[in-house]
């Protein structure tokens, strides 16, 4: 079986890589290496430096014919999403459709989209909130996520694509990068490694579901060898909230660093926290990773990246 990973040598993807080589699939990325890393990447696998907007990675997939797509590329910086909404939706919207157009003339039979859970439930009514909790997305990449899973819907009905939209909590791990991808726990770690103070905005006390990208990848693999067709929580189904991550944190190393608290960002989301009860149902999927060992897989991670190993 052939896998296309598009986002194959960024954080997430290249850890689904991983997962589909060890099952014996035949893996190819497509990847801009905007935020990805080369290095980052299996040799097995089949790297094509091109963007997911461009006609040469249409031709790519109809060349290929793939019987499967994992897509993670992506605009992900929600930050980035409410300044520039535009870009956010010709790479998350125009990107995956020139995705899809192209599956369907290769013949490619599933499509693994990843999608999001906090972002697209936007304040949540009920904790942690089900696959079936209303859809009120408050940035332009939440909306971007929900019209991914629009059209995979449209796709199917028109097409007959089977998919899987899995709906991400926060994810974290080995290979983030603290840059490019704005996840609060790579930040901290290479502050911390830095020497540099860690910023939190506001109290601290806004909330969310954590979830180790190694369980995330694990997700992926079952989602392609599903037939499944739906969207689908992946996350804990655990709450914490931004201090005691960050406390957690510095109890790896044992440093004794207080954060420096800023001002609150406007329109923050206070609380997020996904229900994963369908996973299980569906995959036999639950995460395996708890907050205190992933955080120290990740804290070792970027502490021997610090010493060049």
């Amino acid at each position: 079986m052939k896998v296309l990973v598009t986002g194959g040598a960024g954080f997430i993807g290249s850890h689904v890589c991983d997962k589909l080589l060890a099952q014996g699939f035949e893996v190819l990325a497509v990847d801009d290496l905007s935020s990805g890393r080369r290095e980052n990447l299996d040799p097995r696998v089949r790297l094509h430096q091109l963007d997911i907007r461009s006609p040469e990675t249409a031709k790519l997939i109809r060349d290929e014919k793939p019987d499967a797509i994992s897509h993670l590329a992506a605009q992900m910086d929600v930050r980035r999403s409410v300044a520039d909404p535009r870009f956010d939706a010709d790479v998350n919207i125009g990107g995956f459709i020139n995705i899809l157009e192209a599956a369907v003339k290769a013949g490619t039979r599933r499509v693994v989209f990843s999608s999001t859970g906090g972002a697209i439930y936007g304040e949540q009514d009920v904790f942690p909130a089900p696959e079936s909790h209303p859809q009120r997305p408050c940035s332009p990449y939440g909306v971007s996520k929900a019209s991914g899973e629009l059209y995979l819907n449209y796709y199917r009905q028109q097409y007959g694509l089977s998919y899987t939209a899995l709906r991400y909590a926060n994810v974290y791990g080995p290979r983030q990068n603290p840059h490019g991808e704005a996840g609060v726990v790579a930040i901290f770690c290479s502050r911390l490694l830095e020497g540099k103070d860690c910023q939190i905005f506001g109290e601290g006390k806004q909330t969310r579901d954590f979830v180790f990208v190694d369980d995330v990848a694990r997700a992926n693999l079952m989602a392609v060898q599903s037939d499944f067709v739906g969207a689908v929580n992946i996350g804990t189904g655990v709450e914490t909230d931004v201090n005691t991550l960050y406390d957690k944190l510095v109890a790896v190393p044992g440093l004794d660093r207080p954060p420096v608290h800023a001002p609150a960002k406007p329109g923050e989301q206070m609380r997020s926290c996904i229900d994963p009860t369908l996973a299980g149902k569906l995959f036999g999927w639950k995460p395996e990773v708890d907050l205190a060992r992933g955080l120290e897989m990740t804290y070792r991670f970027f502490e021997a990246r610090a010493r060049g190993e």
